[in-house]
């Protein structure tokens, strides 16, 4: 346990900001599931719009300091190649 006011506001801050964060990463990932879920339906337009989505929310966690920007760049390559070739396929 914490015996200074300066660690005790600490623990504190760091609660709420945790919080804060697992929302957000809690976001991101329903944002991703969805590109996921249009791509295994079949719908480019869907998966298309889906991407379109989550490529914000994606950028906003790098600006936040959730998740690293080459971890973002090789997820959104992925997905977007995932989503042309779809398109190919139709």
């Amino acid at each position: 346990m914490a015996h200074h006011l300066s660690a005790k506001k600490r623990i504190r801050q760091t609660e709420r900001r945790t919080a804060v964060n697992k929302a957000r990463v809690s976001r991101i990932r329903t944002f991703v599931k969805k590109v996921e879920l249009a791509l295994s339906a079949g719908s480019y337009a869907d998966a298309r719009s889906a991407l379109q989505a989550a490529q914000p929310e994606l950028d906003r966690g790098v600006s936040k300091g959730l998740l690293h920007r080459n971890t973002v760049a090789r997820k959104m390559s992925r997905l977007s190649a995932r989503v042309k070739a779809l398109n190919a396929a139709n």
